[in-house]
Formats: C-alpha cells, structure tokens, sequence
C-alpha cells in the first residue's frame, strides 16, 4: 500500500517504513507523531482519490530530527551603478519516517 501526501506545498509518494525529508514541521519534536494529509491512496487494486474516502485514511509518521538542505547562493547587481548583493539561503527540514498508512472501511 502507498499514498500520496502533501506536505509543505509539495507532493511526494510515500509508503510504509520509508524515511523521507519534508519541509519544516512546526512544533514537531524528535519521537513525536505527525499526522499528514493524504491526496491519494492506492492499496492494491483500488485506488482512493475522492474527499469521502481520504477523509477516512490516515498517514502517520515519526519525527526522527531536522537537517538541512544544500546551501543555494546567489548574487546580484546593476550595471554602471556600483549595485552588489550575495545573498544565500538554505531549507531546514523534518526528517520522517512513515509508521502507518491506514485506510478507513
């Protein structure tokens, strides 16, 4: 059985026992259970993508830490004007590890 989650704004497939990096979870604490919401559900031959039948799956999964992500670096300037910035960012994520997937009767 796999599902499809959302998280963060992004979508991965996800099945159960996997260890995947999500964006930041707020508040969520290493041995803690979070709980994401499912878009897709496929457990063998059927497949759940309507409202009614997500509404009854649930994916759960256990905070195992945060890490961080490559460092992206940028820079920009104006022509003739003496302009410069480097700037740079670098994404935090929650690293999980999906416990269950369970589809409601």
């Amino acid at each position: 059985m796999y599902a499809v989650i959302a998280s963060g704004g992004k979508q991965q497939k996800v099945s159960q026992g996997q260890v995947l990096e999500v964006e930041l979870v707020e508040g969520a604490e290493i041995g803690k259970t979070v709980q994401f919401r499912p878009v897709l559900a496929v457990d063998g031959d059927s497949v759940v993508a309507d409202e009614a039948g997500l509404g009854k799956v649930t994916v759960e999964a256990k905070v195992l830490g945060t890490t961080k992500g490559k460092k992206i670096k940028g820079f920009t300037y104006k022509n003739k004007s003496n302009q410069r910035k480097r700037w740079g960012h670098r994404q935090k994520f929650t690293q999980v590890e999906i416990t269950s997937i369970k589809a409601g009767k």
